[in-house]
C-alpha cells in the first residue's frame, strides 16, 4: 500500500462553518481567522534583507550555465535604487510601468522596484508582441494604462512590437539589444542603478498602503481585448498569508522553488513569485517550458535543484513522468526535499496522478501529496485549496482563511462567488465591467461551477464541474457539463491525448477535437515508422485504432448522451495564440476555438477520412 507524508508536512488545520439559505444559497466560510499580514508587499523583502542577507533570493543561469545568483541584501539595494529612478522619472498609477519579456532576474527587481515606491508595473505575455502579426492586444492594452515606461528584455525580440504599439517617445529600457535610433529616450537596465538613494524614496515607500495598486494583471483576452485586472497591495499581502496558513511547514522551512510559469498570470506572478519573498525562500527561474522543445531545460534543472512545493501543467507532470522514468537521478533528486506538489491549468488524469505517487514511492518510501486548489487574476489567485489525501485528481479543495465562498444553485452544480481581502477592487479604469463582475451582495462571479465531493459537506471539499459559459445543451435540451468530460476523456485516452475541446451544441450526439501527445502516439509505432512526420502520424492505422479503442471503453462507462462522446477527430493545427484559442501558460479556450474552427466541426460531424469513431 502506498505510503503518506501527510503527517510529515505541516499544513493547516481549517475549521469550516455554512449556512444555507431558502433559496438553495449556500455559505462557506473558515471560522479560523485569517492571522495578520503587512500593509504591503516588500515588508517582507526588507525583512528578510536584515534577518537572512546572504540567502539566495532568485538564481537564473546565465549564458555559460552558472546560476547567477542575488541575495536578500543585493536585491533590497537594487530595489531601493531602481525605485529612486522611477521617482526621477515622474511615474505614477496614472503612467506605470510596461514589462515585455520573459520571466528574468531585472523583470523581477523593476516590478519590484516600481512596487516598493508605489508605481504599478504590468508584466505582458511576450506572446502578444512575438505570435501577434498586428499587435491588435498591444495597442488596447497601451490605450487603457497608459504607461510611462517600457523594459525589455532584449530588443531584438521585442522592438518590432514596441514601435507598433507604444508611443515612440515612451521611454524604454533594455537588458540586452538596445534599439537605435528610438525619438524617446533609452537606457540600459544598469542605468538604473546610478543615482544615489534619497529620502524620497522612503517617503514613498510610506505613502504606500493596503489600497495601493501594486500591479495590474491582465486576462487573457480570449473573448476580447485583455482586460486590466487592479491588484492592490492587500490583495497581495492578505492572499500570501493565506498560503502561508496552507503549506504552513514554509513557515519554518523557506521554499526553494524551479518554477517556469510567466508572471504575466497571476499563477506564478503572484502566487509562486511572491511566497518565496513572503517566506524567505530562494527562487529558481527555469528558462524551460512544458513543451517537447523546451522540457529538456527543466530537466536539466531539476537534476541539479530539488524543490520544497513545485507546480505544473498537467501536460508538463506528464513529460517529467516520462523523462523519471527512465533517468531515477532525475527522479530521486526531484522528490528529495519535496514536501507538496500542485497542478493546475487543466485536469490532471488519473494515469499522471498514480505514475507520480508511484515515483515518489519510489524515491522516498511514501506518496508526497498532490493538490490542485482554485482561483482566478481577480482572486490573487490562492482561494480555495485541497490538502486532504485523495485517491484521485479535481478536488479543489475549502476555502482559505479570510474568504467567504458562496454557492448557487445551476443545474445540478453550484457556481461559485467569492468574498475576501483578496480579491480584486475591479477593473482599471473600466467601472461597467467591474459593475458586472460582483453580485448584489459584493460577491465576485468567477464564472465556474463546482459540485459538492461528497453531498452536503462543505468539508470535504468540491470538484470542479467546469466553466459555466462553455456547458451547452445538445439538440435534447441535455445540458452538457464541458469542463468535468474534457477531464474524463483525457484520462480515459490513458495519456494519448493532452486536451480535448467538446463539441455538440445543438446536435443529436457529442464529438471531440483531441490534442495529441506524439510521444505517446509515436510508441503505439513499429520501431521503423517512428520517424514520420506528424500528419502520417495522425493517419497511422496503429494511432486510429488505439484512439478507437479507447473511444470505445468511453463509451461503454458513459452513462448518458451528455457524457458520451461518440466521434473524435484530432486537431493538427495548434491552438492559435493570437486567436484566443490557448494561454501562454497552455489552457484552452472552448469557446474561442470552437467559433475560429466552425469548418473543422462541421468536418467532425460529416464522414470524412479523419473522423475517428468506436465502430
Amino acid at each position: 500500500m502506498l505510503g503518506t507524508q501527510s503527517h510529515r508536512v505541516k499544513l493547516w488545520t481549517p475549521v469550516l462553518d455554512w449556512e444555507k439559505r431558502q433559496d438553495g444559497t449556500i455559505l462557506v466560510w473558515r471560522k479560523d481567522k485569517l492571522g495578520p499580514y503587512p500593509k504591503r508587499l516588500n515588508e517582507r523583502l526588507i525583512h528578510w534583507a536584515q534577518e537572512a542577507p546572504e540567502r539566495t533570493w532568485m538564481a537564473q543561469r546565465d549564458e555559460s550555465g552558472d546560476w547567477r545568483r542575488v541575495t536578500y541584501r543585493e536585491a533590497l539595494d537594487k530595489v531601493r535604487r531602481i525605485g529612486q529612478f522611477l521617482l526621477d522619472l515622474g511615474l505614477s498609477s496614472e503612467r506605470p510601468v510596461i514589462i515585455l519579456g520573459e520571466n528574468s532576474i531585472e523583470h523581477a527587481l523593476l516590478a519590484l522596484g516600481a512596487q516598493h515606491v508605489g508605481i504599478p508595473s504590468a508584466a505582458i505575455s511576450p506572446a502578444y508582441a512575438t505570435l501577434s502579426t498586428d499587435y491588435q492586444k498591444l495597442v488596447d492594452i497601451a490605450q487603457q494604462i497608459t504607461p510611462g515606461l517600457i523594459f525589455t528584455d532584449d530588443g531584438n525580440v521585442f522592438q518590432k512590437a514596441i514601435d507598433a504599439a507604444f508611443d515612440p517617445m515612451i521611454p524604454v529600457v533594455y537588458a540586452r539589444n538596445p534599439a537605435a535610433g528610438r525619438k524617446g529616450r533609452t537606457f540600459m537596465f544598469d542605468d538604473l542603478f546610478g543615482q544615489e538613494v534619497t529620502a524620497a524614496v522612503d517617503r514613498a515607500f510610506d505613502a504606500t498602503g493596503p489600497d495601493t495598486v501594486a500591479k495590474f494583471l491582465f486576462t487573457s483576452g480570449t473573448t476580447g481585448s485583455p482586460k486590466a485586472v487592479i491588484q492592490t497591495q492587500r490583495m497581495l499581502c492578505s492572499n500570501m498569508e493565506m498560503v502561508a496558513d496552507c503549506y504552513a511547514y514554509m513557515r519554518e522551512e523557506p521554499p526553494v522553488i524551479v518554477d517556469w510559469a510567466p508572471w504575466n498570470h497571476t499563477a506564478s506572478g503572484n502566487k509562486v513569485f511572491n511566497l518565496v519573498i513572503y517566506n524567505g525562500g530562494t527562487f529558481y527561474i527555469d528558462n524551460g517550458k512544458p513543451t517537447p522543445a523546451l522540457i529538456s531545460e527543466t530537466i536539466r534543472n531539476l537534476r541539479e535543484i530539488s524543490p520544497t512545493w513545485y507546480f505544473n501543467v498537467p501536460a508538463g507532470f506528464d513529460m517529467l513522468v516520462q523523462a523519471m522514468r527512465q533517468d531515477t537521478a532525475l527522479r530521486d533528486n526531484f522528490f528529495r526535499d519535496l514536501k507538496v506538489l500542485m497542478y493546475a491549468g487543466a485536469g490532471l488524469a488519473q494515469h499522471t496522478w498514480d505514475a507520480l505517487g508511484e515515483l515518489s514511492v519510489q524515491a522516498l518510501g511514501y506518496r508526497v501529496p498532490m493538490g490542485t486548489g482554485l482561483g482566478a487574476t481577480e482572486t490573487s489567485p490562492f482561494s480555495l485549496y485541497c490538502t486532504e489525501p485523495q485517491d484521485r485528481p479535481g478536488n479543489v479543495g475549502i476555502p482559505a482563511a479570510g474568504i467567504t465562498v458562496k454557492l448557487v444553485p445551476f443545474d445540478d452544480k453550484y457556481e461559485i462567488r467569492l468574498k475576501g481581502p483578496n480579491i480584486t477592487p475591479g477593473y482599471w479604469r473600466n467601472p461597467e465591467l467591474t459593475a458586472q463582475a460582483f453580485d448584489e451582495e459584493g460577491f465576485y462571479k468567477l464564472g465556474d461551477a463546482v459540485r459538492f465531493a461528497v453531498p452536503d459537506d462543505p468539508t470535504k471539499g468540491f470538484y470542479f464541474a467546469g466553466r459555466t459559459a462553455e456547458n451547452f445543451k445538445l439538440m435534447t435540451g441535455t445540458w452538457v457539463a464541458v469542463g468535468q468530460l474534457r477531464a474524463q476523456l483525457v484520462d480515459q485516452f490513458g495519456g494519448l491525448i493532452r486536451d480535448a475541446v467538446i463539441t455538440g451544441e445543438n446536435r443529436s450526439e457529442l464529438g471531440a477535437l483531441v490534442l495529441p501527445f506524439m510521444p505517446a502516439l509515436r510508441a503505439l509505432l513499429p520501431e521503423a515508422d517512428r520517424e514520420l512526420p506528424d500528419e502520417e502520424v495522425y493517419r497511422h492505422p496503429a494511432v486510429r485504432k488505439a484512439l478507437a479503442e479507447k473511444l470505445a471503453e468511453h463509451q461503454k462507462t458513459a452513462v448518458s448522451s451528455s457524457n458520451r462522446v461518440m466521434r473524435v477527430m484530432i486537431m493538427t493545427e495548434p491552438p492559435r495564440f493570437d486567436k484566443g484559442e490557448v494561454t501562454d501558460k497552455g489552457s484552452l479556450n472552448q469557446r474561442a476555438i470552437l467559433r475560429n474552427r466552425e469548418a473543422l466541426v462541421e468536418e467532425l460531424y460529416g464522414s470524412g477520412e479523419q473522423v475517428i469513431t468506436a465502430g
